[in-house]
């Protein structure tokens, strides 16, 4: 009897529960394995979809797969998986929250650090030799003591408004609802706090909720000292008004790590000297991704064992 079958949307290292799980899944690499065709005629034995954040997971996939029972992802943001689509039909939905906090946060505060201190303008000035032609770097500016507005106050925008503790920062933040939980002051409008903001960092979900939320009047108002970090979704940015502001000095400078159509950077942020680039490599670490692999394959796993996953995401 042929075994039921896990579609793996995304190429993972060996891992001794992907062992576990041969035992009594086939593994099939959707992008290279299979034509439509043959997805047709495997579909009625696939039961589980391992996939990522950032990866197509759509109703019309969902709709192909009649025995599908849940999908996985290696991943906190789920905008890429249609989740109430799956969740109608009743599939479970899992992601992997929590475990990439912390490096999130870090390479949020890199990139606040290295887009205020131009760290990789300096780089670059020492490289081309500039420093011993005797010319000087130009001045930068303070990080400490700064105004930090953070658009998103869950898990990752919590650990990164702990770090600003270290520096010295008045922290604000504003989300759909206030917490009562944090200390951090509330600000009732994400204007009110673009306004107040010297550092805006955006760290909210992703989708159609949030798209284009930082707009041209938000840019505005953070103003020309102004810094926008971005380590969220780029859909959450009005991409064309953030170049537009960059380029007529109404906004001061950014840190991106997330783009509006990844991989694809426009030229135009390409070429501005005062924005800080990295390629969607917030939670790119050896050990998060180790562990973000883990979960996801342990959420497999128990819907096997149990039908049921361990870390499911919320009834959208």
């Amino acid at each position: 009897m042929s075994k039921a079958i896990l579609l793996q949307l995304i190429p993972v290292a060996e891992h001794p529960l992907l062992e576990t799980l041969d035992q009594s899944y086939e593994r099939i690499l959707l992008p290279n394995a299979l034509s439509s065709a043959e997805l047709s005629a495997l579909a009625p034995r696939v039961e589980l979809i391992l996939t990522s954040a950032t990866t197509p997971t759509p109703a019309a996939l969902i709709d192909r797969l009649p025995a599908l029972k849940a999908i996985c992802s290696a991943g906190v943001g789920y905008d890429a998986i249609d989740v109430s689509y799956a969740q109608q039909k009743n599939i479970l939905v899992s992601n992997t929250p929590d475990v990439l906090n912390d490096c999130v946060a870090d390479l949020a505060w890199g990139l606040l650090i290295s887009t205020i201190r131009k760290i990789p303008q300096a780089d670059r000035f020492v490289r081309q030799n500039a420093w011993t032609a005797h010319h000087t770097f130009p001045l930068s500016n303070r990080v400490s003591g700064k105004k930090l507005g953070i658009v998103g106050l869950g898990r990752i925008g919590d650990a990164i408004a702990q770090r600003g503790q270290g520096f010295s920062m008045q922290i604000r933040y504003h989300n759909r609802h206030q917490r009562p939980d944090v200390a951090w002051t509330y600000a009732e409008t994400l204007l009110e706090l673009a306004q107040w903001a010297d550092i805006l960092l955006i760290a909210t979900v992703g989708g159609e909720s949030t798209r284009h939320l930082i707009d041209h009047s938000i840019l505005k108002a953070l103003g020309p000292q102004g810094v926008l970090i971005n380590i969220a979704r780029g859909s959450v940015v009005d991409q064309d008004a953030l170049i537009s502001a960059l380029q007529n000095g109404s906004l001061g400078a950014a840190g991106l790590d997330v783009y509006a159509d990844e991989p694809g950077v426009p030229a135009a942020l390409r070429e501005l000297d005062q924005v800080v680039l990295t390629p969607h490599i917030a939670s790119a670490t050896q050990e998060t991704r180790t562990t973000m692999l883990e979960l996801a394959l342990s959420n497999l796993l128990s819907v096997h064992s149990s039908g049921r996953c361990l870390t499911p995401i919320p009834t959208i």
